[in-house]
C-alpha cells in the first residue's frame, strides 16, 4: 500500500531524513516512535507529498509521490491525515467542516456530504455535537471530529502525526479508542506516536527512527522485548519509565 525507498530529505545543509527504507502493507498498523527531532512527522509527512523530498521513491497504492504528473490533491484525499492540532476551520460548524472537502475535492452533493459527515460522527461519538463549533468542543472531541472528516474521504490509508500530543491526559484514551477501532476494522495506517501502550495493543510493527535514519523496523513483540539497539533500548526505559 505505502513503499518508501531510500528516501532522503534536507533543508538547507542539514540533512532531516537519511536512506529510509518502509514498507506497509494493505490493513497493517505501522506506529513510528523516537526522540524528538528525529525525522518522525518529516517522515509521515512524504506520504502525501506535505513535504516533498529530494531523493527516493515514495509510491501509495502503485501511485509515485514525486512524479510531475501525480494530483497531489487526488492522492490526498484518498490519505486520511490526522495533525497534532486538529486543524479544523474554526468559522465552520462541525457538521460544515465534515461536508466542506467531501464537496469541493470528491463532487458529492451537500446532502449526500451531509450523510456521510453524520454517519461518521457517530462512528466517533459525537453526533449530538453536529452543530456546534470547534471553539465549543474539547480537545479531545476536536480530534475525534478531525479523524471522522478523514474517515468521510473514504480513505485507502490514514496517517497520524503525533495525534494525541497536543491533549490533556484524561482526553487521550477516547480518541485512541477510536484509532484502536479504526484498526481493528483492517485500515492501513502510521502512526507518529509516543503512546507505547497503543503501540503494544494495536501495532503490527514498530519502526524506531534516530537523527533522520529508521534505526529499528520488526514486529511490536520484538521490540518491546529484545530492541536491537542500544538508542532503542535507551529510549523504551525512558518513556516507559
Amino acid at each position: 500500500m505505502i513503499e518508501l525507498k531510500n528516501v532522503s530529505k534536507w533543508y538547507g545543509s542539514f540533512q532531516v531524513l537519511a536512506d529510509c527504507n518502509l514498507s506497509v502493507q494493505k490493513g497493517e498498523v505501522v506506529v513510528i516512535c523516537g526522540p524528538s527531532g528525529s525525522g518522525k512527522s518529516t517522515l509521515i509527512k512524504t506520504v502525501n507529498g506535505l513535504e516533498p523530498v529530494q531523493h527516493g521513491e515514495i509510491t501509495v497504492d502503485g501511485i509515485s509521490v514525486r512524479d510531475p504528473a501525480t494530483k497531489l490533491s487526488l492522492l490526498r484525499a484518498r490519505i486520511g491525515m490526522v495533525f497534532q492540532n486538529f486543524e479544523l476551520f474554526p468559522h465552520l460548524s462541525v457538521t460544515e467542516n465534515l461536508s466542506l472537502a467531501q464537496v469541493k475535492v470528491l463532487g458529492r452533493s451537500h446532502e449526500e456530504a451531509l450523510q456521510r459527515g453524520l454517519r461518521y460522527l457517530d462512528r466517533v461519538g459525537l453526533l449530538a455535537q453536529k452543530d456546534k463549533f470547534p471553539g465549543q468542543l474539547s480537545g479531545g472531541q476536536q480530534q475525534r471530529v478531525a479523524i471522522a472528516r478523514a474517515l468521510c474521504m473514504d480513505p485507502i490509508a490514514m496517517l497520524f502525526d503525533e495525534p494525541t500530543s497536543a491533549l490533556d491526559p484524561e482526553m487521550i484514551n477516547e480518541v485512541l479508542e477510536v484509532m484502536t477501532g479504526l484498526a481493528r476494522e483492517g485500515m492501513t495506517m502510521m502512526v507518529v506516536t509516543h503512546e507505547m501502550g497503543f503501540a503494544r495493543r494495536v501495532a503490527d510493527r514498530v519502526v524506531f527512527m534516530d537523527h533522520g535514519r529508521i534505526v529499528e523496523d520488526t514486529p511490536k513483540e520484538v521490540f518491546f522485548t529484545q530492541p536491537q539497539s542500544e538508542r532503542a533500548r535507551d529510549f523504551l526505559t525512558r518513556i516507559i519509565h
